[in-house]
């Protein structure tokens, strides 16, 4: 079409079209252009059975729920271990350090999104400069000023190949990795301050069994005492009856170390002094704190429930996001510099008509040869997916492993103890028996000696039992995701903001 023929506004009309899809053009091809060069997101297949070994089988009740189902607060009942837990959750250090470094990586993410916008900025310039006459036509020195100011673009990459959107995908993945480590270490912190709580409970019971039969044995090394003073009994059944007391004295002293340890380190798990007394000599037997029952459900329920794996698949998302960074290093990168303004020699006109200034600068660069810095990047970003993808199968392996050891341990901690509650009650029968028999003249008193330093060792070993089975549980739970997380938990975590003003 010859647009000379129809007037000059209608070549101006023509000219401005033109101009407008070339715009539209450039648009579409931006937006088109800035699809990932990343490999699809794909996590392999889980390398685990798609059932937990018939050794880790167990009886499940009608009753049992699934750990998903629980919160910390409905599976951990006891009022002394809500309340430790609760100052755990918000003075552990090392919790605070987790929560604090999704605080960065959620920042981290926030700056790589700000790579995606253009950056404006007000930009004012004042200059004055003297130029000596011999350096100008005129023969005479001459003053002049300059004054800019303008509104200006910095360098915003037209992200056609997607590098900039792949960094973001990788921070924001890096993110949610870290957020979900941090869900892990409240989990870990839930079970470790439940666990320490429970051995300190399992050691006052052993403590109070010690103690009580220090205490009887005190008062038959008295008794014994008086009968060799009397002529009643020999000196070599009162060293037996000696014996028996050290024995158990020792005991004592061996507990009161293990639960002053216990205790010290309950309290670095909370992060706060706690007072943990033990119980005083004859306080009554106190049962170890219920567990509910939990059913394991599908190892394949871990990729979902368990937080360390859904960490260990965002690290894989990240993996893959940095490959198409890489990849689009390969590309031309074109970059968009400019500016508007006003500008004159003298301040008063600044702003009067004719003053407009502006620039546009748009520039493109192209890798030539760089020694292979590029290829080795992409080199380095695909090992570290392959290495992402070996972390996400070595979680599920270990999550797979820790409910199966945890299912295993409690069926059979149930049967030990179960069994060890039989012997408890033969050993005080046969104890029983024995002192009668001694009393009567029908056996010596090494009979007696003997039941007695067996009963025991059999109270002992129960009530270690029972507090590894209440273990076993705990650690199921945790194996299992531990449940869902109260949100006040992560804002407790955190140290009071300094910052005055801070926005969110």
């Amino acid at each position: 079409m010859d647009f000379g023929s129809q007037g000059p506004g209608a070549a101006a009309r023509a000219s401005r079209v033109s101009g407008a899809r070339a715009v539209v053009a450039v648009a579409g091809m931006y937006l088109a252009g800035c699809a990932s060069l990343a490999p699809p997101d794909s996590t392999p297949p889980a390398p685990v059975a798609n059932a937990y070994p018939a050794d880790a089988s167990g009886p499940v009740g009608a009753d049992a729920l699934p750990a998903a189902a629980l919160a910390w607060r409905d599976y951990f009942t006891d009022p002394e271990l809500r309340g430790l837990i609760g100052l755990a959750l918000r003075n552990n250090r090392d919790l605070r350090m987790a929560t604090l470094r999704v605080e960065e990586a959620r920042a981290g993410y926030r700056i790589q999104r700000a790579a995606q916008l253009p950056a404006f900025g007000v930009e004012g310039q004042a200059a004055r400069s003297r130029v000596p006459g011999d350096l100008n036509a005129s023969g005479r020195s001459l003053v002049s000023g300059d004054y800019e100011v303008a509104l200006g673009l910095a360098a915003w990459e037209l992200d056609f190949w997607g590098r900039v959107r792949s960094l973001k995908t990788a921070a924001l993945e890096t993110f949610f990795a870290t957020e979900a480590a941090q869900q892990a270490a409240t989990v870990n912190l839930i079970a470790a301050v439940a666990d320490g709580y429970i051995g300190l409970r399992e050691l006052d019971e052993r403590l109070r069994l010690a103690r009580r039969t220090i205490a009887s044995r005190e008062e038959s090394f008295r008794i014994f005492t008086r009968r060799v003073e009397v002529g009643a009994t020999s000196k070599l059944e009162l060293t037996q009856v000696e014996a028996l007391l050290t024995q158990a004295q020792a005991l004592g002293a061996q507990l009161e170390r293990e639960r002053a340890a216990q205790a010290h380190a309950l309290a670095l798990l909370v992060g706060a002094p706690v007072e943990l007394e033990a119980p005083p000599p004859g306080s009554t037997a106190r049962a170890l704190p219920a567990l509910p029952a939990l059913r394991a459900g599908l190892p394949s329920d871990l990729l979902l429930d368990r937080p360390d794996i859904v960490a260990a698949e965002h690290q894989l998302r990240a993996a893959n996001a940095d490959i198409g960074a890489a990849r689009a290093a390969f590309f031309p990168r074109i970059a968009l510099t400019g500016s508007f303004g006003s500008a004159s020699a003298q301040l008063g006109g600044l702003f009067e008509s004719g003053s407009r200034t502006w620039t546009f600068a748009p520039t493109i660069s192209l890798p030539i040869f760089n020694g292979g810095r590029i290829r080795a990047n992409l080199d380095l970003a695909w090992v570290r997916r392959d290495m992402a993808v070996a972390e996400y199968e070595r979680t599920i392996q270990g999550a797979f492993r820790d409910v199966a050891d945890a299912l295993s341990a409690q069926h059979w901690l149930f049967e030990q103890a179960r069994i060890l509650q039989a012997t408890v009650d033969a050993q005080t029968e046969r104890a029983r028996l024995a002192g009668l028999r001694y009393e009567n003249g029908a056996a010596a008193f090494l009979e007696v000696l003997d039941a007695e330093r067996d009963l025991l060792a059999a109270q002992q070993q129960l009530v270690q039992t029972q507090g590894a089975l209440l273990a076993s549980r705990i650690a199921l739970y945790a194996a299992l995701g531990g449940g869902p997380l109260d949100a006040r938990a992560a804002d407790a975590a955190l140290p009071p903001d300094p910052r005055p003003g801070q926005s969110p």
